[in-house]
């Protein structure tokens, strides 16, 4: 595509050479005719010179002041194909921006103060191979950013302000093959966040906040073989926790490494290279799964070159890997070379003269490799604990109370799996830099008020599958910076109350799935977190949502009501949610979608789930309100005969369908239509008749060959006919026929010829007219007089 670009700008040179020798050029700028490159840098421009020559290639405006890139910005330089906009003080790129730009191969926005990505930014840059977006402010990458660009080689965004991938927010970048989101602040990626990007070959993590490595991420990198995760602060890597069939490079250096799983590589069999340089790791067991392995990087971590070095110096010299770093004892062999120490040296027995702290290190290293819980002084029985990665692990041993004695500064505790049935007040003294607390699975049936109190670093807390069945009001005092609390699997009757929740002010995501609540009521449940991103609250027994059970909730982006025994969602209910994305109702017996039902969302409604609800009808407007932000639409597993209008849907990518009786009659022409303008594949398949079962409706040639009059009548009935599975398709002529004849007998006549109203009907009697009645009358009264006279 490259090479065409160039033969047809050469064409244009040639053929239009005074083009090129116009000396069309804006005053502030410097143009150079032979390589159509015009440069305007530094000269405080707050917009795009109108001026510039329309064959120009390179254009390169940075450090100006534009600020805000409006729809067409570049509509007049069509012919571009390198455009540098570095430091230009940009906050907004608009949709359409740089529509028309089909040529465009590096478009560079580094240094700017973009801060939201938002969906068609980059609508029209067919062509782009490398988008630089470096030292920026970006918070937000709205799913379909990068939609259309579907030639990018190359997406950089370090030195942004992110925190979190969300899913799919790569979607449409299939040749993407390097991506670099270093020296960010991410601390949290979404299972599908890069499950597109089915070409990238390069990763780039580092300088982030990521606690553990995201293994169901990662998983979804099909083709990735360099991975960049160091300045990091994991602490361990554990079983088969890297997972990537094709990684042949892996860095993760200067992190808080303590311990790494002889299987932690297990499911990465082409790994060549790994860096665990500066690091805190005193040891390192031989390695399984990689079969390719070259080399290890230990440098500047505590290595001490005892006999516990021995299994992995036997492992590393019989397949060939290089051990690279010094050792950091004992003394006799400090900073001596990992591959120059003889294996004999490497030796594990007290010496008379030797040094106290060497065989100090070297018994407490033989307890770790034979993986015994670790005897230190703050140390609970029966627990792993790992000081130097801050990590506690006293999962499944058995524990009926919450040990009271662990190391100060541990940021990971992990109780899961004990019974402990109660937690009283002040269950964890002494433990104030927690920051992920695992009770999942104890058997809680009651938290204590207090219970969390001093955990003042707490973000994570989970308590899935327990037996609560209410909460404390003071159940989670204490814990002012919980961000993630997990009460899934529980016995919850009610929803949270305000005064539980105002112990918890910075809340992002409060999963409730599988308990028992059976309505969202009164008014201003979500009053108390106001910084609620994502609420969870599928299989509970919920039939009613009030009207301002969510008012406010200002920055709810997902709400799961999945599976629940919802009859109908109240617009007004959805009112107070302006920037929700996804919504969830699936599995409801929700049986009719009403007119606008989803208006009060229509402008951010991203996703919509509306499969497995037994639905039977959707009226023609029923999804009026939602426009180009929605992206997906699921409808499947329903009992849908009929489709609404979905013109209105031109952001549309993601269509379900599946297991609907659909009849294919003239009422799915306007679908059709939609579908062969649409770029979304979607499968629809005929029901009804029984003449068409199985048939796509793309194919069927009785909606082929439905008209406009066809068209009046199914789009302005509201109510559907149920089909006779036996009954045959009419044919083409009799379906116009009666089309023109219910048209005809609508249509007003015109003024001009003027007649008179025909009776309804045929009078069924010989009874007579108005006017004979009259005569009737008036002849009666004559005679009656004539005899009168004549009695006189």
């Amino acid at each position: 595509m490259w090479f065409a670009t160039l033969l047809s700008l050469a064409w244009v040179v040639l053929m239009f050479p005074s083009l090129a020798q116009s000396g069309k050029c804006p005053r502030v700028c410097s143009c150079d005719a032979k390589t159509l490159t015009v440069a305007c840098t530094g000269k405080n421009l707050t917009s795009v010179p109108p001026t510039i020559n329309e064959i120009t290639v390179k254009l390169d405006l940075k450090r100006n002041n534009l600020g805000e890139l409006e729809r067409g910005a570049f509509s007049h330089t069509l012919y571009l194909t390198h455009l540098g906009l570095q430091g230009c003080r940009i906050h907004t790129v608009r949709e359409g921006a740089f529509r028309g730009l089909t040529r465009l191969v590096q478009l560079d926005l580094a240094y700017n103060n973009i801060e939201i990505l938002h969906q068609e930014s980059f609508d029209g840059l067919t062509s782009l191979k490398q988008l630089l977006l470096d030292r920026n402010r970006i918070e937000d990458i709205r799913p379909g950013a990068f939609s259309q660009l579907g030639s990018l080689n190359l997406l950089s965004l370090p030195h942004n302000q992110l925190t979190y991938i969300p899913n799919m927010a790569f979607q449409g970048l299939l040749t993407l093959q390097t991506l670099r989101l270093n020296h960010n602040s991410l601390n949290h990626l979404e299972t599908e966040a890069f499950a597109s990007l089915l070409s990238l070959t390069h990763l780039s993590l580092s300088h982030n906040e990521l606690q553990f490595f995201p293994t169901a991420t990662m998983t979804r990198l099909v083709a990735l073989t360099h991975l960049d995760l160091s300045f990091n602060p994991m602490t361990f890597l554990g079983e088969k926790s890297v997972s990537m069939p094709r990684l042949t490079h892996l860095s993760a250096a200067h992190m808080a490494l303590q311990d790494v799983s002889a299987a932690a590589l297990a499911l990465s069999p082409l790994l060549s290279r790994l860096d665990l340089s500066h690091n805190q790791l005193h040891y390192l067991q031989p390695l399984t799964g990689p079969v390719q392995l070259q080399s290890i990087n230990l440098a500047a971590n505590p290595v001490w070159c005892t006999c516990v070095l021995l299994e992995l110096r036997a492992w590393a010299r019989k397949g060939g890997v290089r051990l690279l770093g010094d050792c950091a004892g004992p003394p006799h062999l400090s900073e001596e070379p990992l591959e120059a120490v003889l294996e004999k040296d490497l030796r594990c027995r007290r010496q008379n003269g030797g040094i106290k702290e060497e065989v100090e290190e070297e018994e407490r290293l033989v307890v770790v490799t034979q993986a015994e819980p670790k005897k230190t002084e703050n140390c609970p029985e029966n627990c792993l604990c790992q000081p130097e990665a801050q990590h506690v692990s006293c999962e499944n041993r058995g524990h009926t109370k919450v040990p009271r004695v662990f190391p100060n500064n541990t940021h990971l505790l992990d109780l899961r799996g004990n019974h402990f049935h109660y937690l009283p007040g002040n269950s964890f003294r002494g433990v104030p830099e927690v920051v992920s607390l695992h009770l999942d699975g104890c058997k809680i049936h009651e938290v204590e008020a207090g219970a969390f109190r001093g955990l003042k670093g707490l973000m994570y807390l989970y308590l899935s599958n327990n037996q609560l069945s209410s909460l404390d009001l003071d159940a989670f005092a204490g814990a002012l910076q919980l961000m993630y609390l997990h009460l899934d699997g529980n016995r919850l009757t009610h929803f949270p109350s305000a005064a539980t929740l105002s112990h918890t002010p910075n809340l992002l995501e409060l999963h409730l799935e599988r308990n028992l609540i059976s309505k969202l009521e009164p008014a201003g449940l979500l009053q108390p977190v106001p910084m609620l991103r994502g609420l969870y609250l599928t299989n509970n027994n919920i039939s009613t949502v009030a009207a301002n059970a969510l008012d406010p909730a200002p920055n709810l982006e997902i709400l799961h009501l999945g599976d629940n025994q919802l009859t109908d969602v109240q617009s007004d209910a959805l009112g107070h949610v302006p920037l929700l994305e996804e919504l969830r109702l699936s599995g409801n017996p929700i049986h009719w979608i009403r007119p606008k039902m989803f208006q009060a969302v229509g402008g951010s409604l991203k996703h919509l789930y509306l499969d497995r609800l037994g639905l039977k009808k959707m009226d023609h407007d029923a999804l009026a309100g939602l426009g180009s932000t929605l992206l997906s639409l699921s409808l499947e597993d329903n009992q849908l005969e009929h489709l609404p209008d979905l013109f209105h849907l031109p952001g549309l990518q993601h269509l379900k369908l599946g297991n609907n009786p659909l009849i294919c009659d003239c009422s799915l022409l306007p679908f059709r239509r939609w579908m062969e303008q649409a770029s979304v594949n979607v499968s629809a398949v005929c029901v009804y008749p029984a003449e068409l079962h199985g048939q796509s409706v793309q194919e069927v040639d009785i909606i082929k060959n439905c008209g406009a009059e066809n068209l009046h009548i199914t789009t302005n009935s509201t109510s559907q006919p149920k089909p006779l599975k036996s009954s045959k398709p009419k044919l083409k002529s009799t379906l116009i026929s009666e089309a023109l004849a219910e048209h005809s007998s609508t249509k007003p006549r015109s003024k001009s010829k003027p007649t008179k109203t025909k009776p309804a009907r045929k009078p069924l009697t010989d009874e007579p007219k108005p006017n004979q009645k009259s005569a009737q009358k008036s002849a009666q009264r004559r005679k009656n007089k004539k005899n009168k006279k004549k009695k006189v």
